[in-house]
């Protein structure tokens, strides 16, 4: 280990995202050093990924207190709080001026994808004296393995790389690694650069969420001008409320029309839907695609003639990285116990989240947190303000301020539909101003294809989902 390297005093952030970079700014206010590792060769390296996409909240939402002050302090110019930028111009107008500023310049590492985290001189079951040790960040560079060493390791490395499969079991389908080049998971930019990919084929799109409502309707669009596109749609259930969203009475604009307009789409025979439809294997026939669901009442559906996948079924967390730590996770969530009874799906139909900071996320090992999207394990409600109070909360915590550590501040509206009934179809729907009697705010944080100006990625009420961050 060279001298930087042996500098155990440092927090170790891992993820150079939004919640990551607001991290380091919360540690910087507090007078702690962070040390930055990001896997990609830029900061926001997943944001990069879907540049195309359009934020359902304004900039005032999507932008931290403290990254705030610490920009400002360096001449930056906040855009108009009430514009929704892209997911690119986040990244550069926000996470590149933020990373810009030195006391994060200074200790930033790109390009350091991290592979362990454990305590020095210590495995997993050795107790005397582990709670003194630092902690060991093993990384991979281009150099070749790094090792960090630190006080404490804040894991905001998100879920976005680590997509779910196609396999409605949890694992993928058979076939589905040997075709892989023939799917893409996410959002991919089917108006864009993935344009060719698209234009004039049979798509098939997987999953009834935000990222799936998003690229249905950007086919929808590329049909247009390619009207050999064929669009085919398919949910592993019946339910599609959530997706169709509560129309004009969502408090975002943009996402309310989101769901009017798939459902528009749907209706019109726009696309050829499949509900309930289990994905079971994938198999090549005369160079398209089979997909095979699973049997139901003596048939076995099949979706022939794709010739390509967009998987939209969302992401988990990577828990190899702390193989070697005591961590407790929830066994279906994979959250911490104490965050799963906020944010568990199979419990609340409005996804209700509480206030909630560094006591729900602490570990059995003192001085790790998980923040962000990661936190939330395979919990679909994640919002990016969300991830912005929990790091407030861990960094507070972790500089001994223990009142502002347990003043959680988190004034958000309930998710998701919160019953079957479509707003938009029914005259005596809740106010615009309501989600389940909870007063509406533009806090969420959603996507949507750049291009469709009005929006396309949405949930139903105000929620706190957001699938960019």
């Amino acid at each position: 280990m060279n001298e930087e390297t042996k500098n155990a005093a440092r927090v170790a952030v891992l993820g150079a995202g939004p919640v990551g970079l607001a991290a380091a700014a919360h540690l910087l206010e507090r007078g702690l050093t962070p040390l930055v590792l990001e896997a990609g060769p830029s900061v926001g390296a997943n944001l990069a990924t879907y540049r195309h996409v359009r934020l359902f909240s304004p900039w005032q939402y999507n932008v931290d207190k403290a990254a705030r002050r610490l920009l400002e302090g360096h001449g930056w110019k906040a855009p108009a709080d009430d514009a929704l930028p892209t997911a690119g111009e986040l990244l550069d107008e926000y996470l590149v001026p933020l990373a810009g500023t030195p006391g994060i310049a200074a200790n930033l590492r790109l390009g350091h994808r991290v592979t362990a985290i454990t305590r020095v001189g210590f495995d997993k079951v050795k107790t005397k004296g582990r709670d003194s040790a630092p902690f060991l960040i093993r990384a991979e560079t281009a150099e070749g393995p790094r090792e960090y060493l630190a006080s404490a390791v804040i894991d905001a490395t998100g879920t976005w790389s680590h997509p779910n499969p196609l396999g409605a079991d949890g694992i993928p389908a058979l076939g589905e690694a040997t075709l892989a080049a023939r799917i893409d998971y996410g959002m991919p930019d089917v108006l864009g650069a993935a344009r060719e990919r698209f234009a004039g084929r049979r798509v098939l799109v997987v999953g009834a969420g935000h990222s799936a409502a998003g690229t249905l309707l950007a086919l929808a669009q590329l049909v247009q001008d390619h009207p050999g596109t064929s669009i085919v749609w398919a949910t592993r259930s019946s339910q599609l409320a959530r997706v169709f969203g509560g129309g004009e009475a969502d408090g975002l604009q943009a996402r309310g029309q989101l769901g009017m307009r798939l459902k528009a789409l749907r209706d019109s025979g726009g696309l050829e839907l499949h509900q309930n439809f289990r994905i079971q294997e994938l198999l090549e026939v005369d160079g398209r695609l089979r997909v095979i669901g699973e049997p139901g009442d003596g048939v076995t559906p099949v979706i022939d003639g794709i010739d390509h996948i967009v998987c939209s079924a969302g992401a988990r967390p990577d828990l190899a990285l702390t193989r070697e730590l005591r961590v407790r996770h929830d066994p279906w969530l994979e959250s911490t116990d104490a965050l799963a009874p906020l944010i568990d799906p199979n419990e609340h139909s409005c996804g209700t989240v509480r206030p909630h900071g560094h006591r729900e996320l602490a570990h059995p090992e003192p001085g790790f947190y998980a923040v962000g999207a990661k936190s939330y394990g395979r919990a679909p409600n994640f919002l990016m303000a969300t991830g912005y109070e929990q790091v407030r909360s861990v960094i507070a915590a972790l500089a001994g301020d223990m009142e502002a550590a347990d003043d959680v501040q988190l004034d958000l509206p309930e998710t998701g539909v919160c019953n079957t009934r479509l707003a938009y179809e029914d005259t005596a729907a809740e106010p615009a101003s309501a989600c389940c009697g909870v007063a509406a705010a533009t806090a969420a944080s959603c996507c949507v294809p750049a291009p469709l100006p009005t929006g396309a990625c949405g949930c139903s009420k105000p929620v706190e989902t957001s699938c960019c961050a």
